[in-house]
């Protein structure tokens, strides 16, 4: 698609295939059993993290692709902030999504052309921020039970609130909601290997996660000096090549080229997450005060809505 929430594209790309999951005998055992733990699902985010209580994510769809989208992210080639796209609805985003994985690659072939870094990835889902009932795609309906469950809470929380014009925080927000839920649904569903095993993974990613983070410092400064472009280029170079290296044993990033917009990309869904969970530390883990103190939050002036202190970790 060439808009991120271009309504009538998404209406049309599902309505031929997407049914109720009350008929979902017309589909395999195996994905039937995924729905009836999808419900589930659905119904604990309702009760227990009092995420909206509609149609989204009670029905199915198999659109035929491995992804539901293909976002395309770039950054200038000496920058770490991400180029915007701006439509009426969504206001200004960071990425811009299209159905067809050529698509994104020739439109990331502009962008390159141009001069920019380009970083292109499929995504398993979207929100339509309950413009449209959001089904459960083919895309994502065989993902283990934690990621199941960790999807459809954070798309469900772009629900719950959206800043037009601002991804980092309403990515950051969904992930933090995504987090708590996920932890609070394992414990109740008593998957306490399945939490160990997440828990295990936290920690671990925590080392590339830092990686990641200092590269950004560093590469943050060094675009703030005043050199000459090919001496800046070598060493942006050689900081990328050094952070390549490092994240080669994550298997999520063993084969990544990392870039300006791969780093945007990945600020988008961690910088205020620390906040946020701060925030819902500070409520005493009630959700509903968290969210509407979110809300309150996301109400006051872009400049004043970054990082708080954060938690020790």
């Amino acid at each position: 698609m060439n808009e991120p929430f271009d309504w009538e594209s998404l209406r049309h790309d599902v309505a031929d295939v997407q049914r109720p999951f009350a008929e979902d005998e017309q589909v395999a055992q195996e994905v039937r059993a995924r729905l009836l733990l999808a419900r589930e699902i659905r119904g604990y985010a309702v009760k227990e993290l009092k995420l909206p209580d509609n149609p989204s994510y009670r029905s199915y769809a198999d659109i035929g692709r491995p992804y539901a989208v293909w976002n395309v992210v770039a950054a200038p080639e000496f920058s770490l902030e991400a180029l915007q796209s701006c439509f009426p609805i969504a206001g200004c985003v960071s990425y811009r999504g299209f159905f067809a994985q050529e698509d994104a690659e020739r439109y990331g072939a502009v962008l390159r052309a141009q001069g920019n870094d380009v970083h292109v990835y499929g995504v398993a889902a979207y929100s339509t921020l309950g413009k449209l009932d959001d089904p459960v795609l083919n895309t994502f309906v065989r993902y283990p039970d934690a990621e199941l469950a960790r999807l459809v809470f954070h798309e469900l929380a772009h629900q719950v609130v959206y800043v037009k014009g601002d991804t980092v925080f309403n990515e950051s927000f969904a992930v933090a909601v995504e987090r708590e839920g996920l932890r609070r649904w394992l414990a109740a569903t008593g998957r306490a290997e399945a939490q160990k095993q997440i828990l295990a993974a936290q920690e671990r990613n925590k080392a590339f996660i830092s990686e990641i983070e200092q590269a950004r410092a560093r590469l943050r400064v060094l675009y703030r000096q005043r050199i000459a472009p090919e001496a800046m280029r070598e060493r942006k170079r050689a900081e990328l090549e050094g952070l390549k290296v490092k994240l080669a044993g994550h298997e999520r990033f063993k084969n990544l080229a990392p870039n300006n917009a791969f780093l945007a990309s990945f600020a988008t869904y961690t910088d205020l997450v620390p906040t946020y969970e701060h925030m819902l530390q500070e409520e005493g883990g009630d959700l509903e005060r968290f969210y509407a103190r979110v809300k309150k939050y996301a109400a006051s002036p872009p400049y004043e809505r970054g990082p708080l202190s954060k938690p020790a970790r």
